[in-house]
């Protein structure tokens, strides 16, 4: 049986940014425990808990964000797979943006510090492929939503 979790790639809209594709920035958060590795809001399911309100009850925990705060993107979600000590986890991602960007963000004890990162920087901290590759989705869905508009 495989690890589940949970949780929604926030991001925020800087107002005023030349050129306005951009403006786009994504929440990572640093663990404090193991080796600090940077992730977007994520835990795993309680028992009887459904996949998004698992997300969003990780994101009120981890960074102080709650539904009210967030508009969720309803047409992205993406799914990693990997190991961890050996057994295999499953993670679900939406994505969500912060309604007013200037919303502070309040970590749990599970972290030690955050940081609001343009893509490339969010890649870089990231680290992991598969998390990567889900960044830079969700930029490119971000993107394609901008241009219809």
């Amino acid at each position: 049986m495989a690890l589940r979790a949970c949780g929604l790639i926030v991001f925020r809209r800087i107002v005023n940014c030349i050129p306005p594709l951009d403006n786009i920035e994504y929440l990572l958060l640093q663990t404090s425990y193991g080796k600090h590795h940077w992730t977007p809001p994520k835990g795993h399911v309680d028992p009887g808990e459904d996949d998004f309100t698992t997300a969003l009850r990780e994101t009120k925990e981890e960074a102080g964000l709650d539904a009210q705060q967030l508009l969720v993107i309803d047409d992205f979600v993406k799914e990693l797979h990997y190991e961890v000590r050996g057994k295999p986890k499953k993670v679900l991602y939406w994505l969500a943006e912060l309604r007013d960007p200037g919303t502070g963000v309040t970590l749990s004890d599970e972290h030690q510090d955050y940081r609001w990162a343009k893509l490339d920087e969010a890649c870089a901290l990231a680290q992991f492929k598969d998390l990567q590759d889900t960044l830079k989705a969700a930029h490119r869905h971000l993107q394609a939503q901008q241009e219809k508009k």
